[in-house]
């Protein structure tokens, strides 16, 4: 008979966690994982409609739930983000950096507004909000963080420069963190997923040239759904998967195994 000890090690339960980007995609899919294993969840997000239709589907699991609308990107957010998790929990077991946006084109025609957006967005707030975190991490025991990269930060996947080099600085933050943070208790890993089924993907997806040669490079031969890569980012939050970190943990259907054979090119 399995102990409940055993069992406990392969669920959150009392654990505190917040989710950024958590309204849709890969970060909504963690949010209702996560509250489904025991997690007392957090969902940060911009759109406030979106945001309250999330916690509705997550308060689902009966365990406690709340949402913060903010740009993680914003200053002022960031800190406002930050009061109110230290005032309702006083510290955070887990930290899911989530958030993200692209724009895809060559390389040359980006504007500076451009590319300065998905850095915002993907890297600048993301340290910002990690490095504002730090005191709450270390009040919990054996605290983790696990940012969401991609294996656009590993290879060439033709999805346009920033992007890459975004989830690329995110992976080495994510080496960094573990060494630097080790001594805390903080555990840091991260997710590298490949096309993946969020709105975020779509206007790729339903390109059907696109999609087949997306399809011809995945060994599985279909696109990953939003709740496989969610399970990865749990499995990284449990205490069973205490001594795992600076890894990245690939979710592409063995894509990064294969490598590109056929070239992917710009049309949306």
């Amino acid at each position: 008979m399995v102990s409940t000890c055993f069992m406990e090690k392969w669920l959150l339960k009392g654990k505190k966690a917040l989710i950024t980007g958590a309204s849709k995609g890969i970060g909504f899919a963690a949010a209702l994982e996560m509250a489904a294993l025991g997690a007392e969840v957090c969902l940060v997000a911009r759109n406030k409609a979106e945001l309250d239709t999330a916690l509705a589907a997550v308060a689902e699991h009966g365990n406690p739930c709340w949402g913060i609308a903010a740009d993680t990107a914003v200053a002022a957010d960031q800190h406002r983000l930050g009061d109110m998790v230290a005032e309702k929990w006083g510290h955070l077991d887990i930290l899911v950096n989530n958030v993200g946006t692209n724009i895809r084109k060559l390389f040359t025609e980006y504007t500076e507004d451009e590319y300065r957006k998905v850095f915002e967005t993907n890297l600048f707030g993301t340290i910002a909000l990690t490095r504002l975190f730090f005191p709450l991490l270390k009040q919990a025991s054996r605290a983790t963080v696990i940012n969401v990269a991609s294996v656009a930060g590993m290879v060439d996947v033709h999805s346009g420069a920033p992007y890459g080099m975004t989830k690329a600085a995110m992976l080495q933050m994510t080496r960094h963190l573990a060494v630097e943070w080790a001594p805390f208790g903080i555990r840091v890993n991260a997710v590298s997923p490949w096309y993946t089924r969020t709105p975020l993907a779509e206007p790729v997806l339903q390109q059907p040239d696109r999609l087949q040669r997306i399809l011809e490079n995945t060994p599985l031969r279909r696109v990953a759904e939003a709740e496989e890569v969610a399970t990865a980012i749990a499995f990284l939050a449990m205490d069973s998967s205490s001594y795992i970190t600076g890894h990245n943990l690939v979710v592409d259907g063995g894509m990064t195994a294969q490598g590109m054979h056929t070239p992917l090119t710009f049309n949306d």
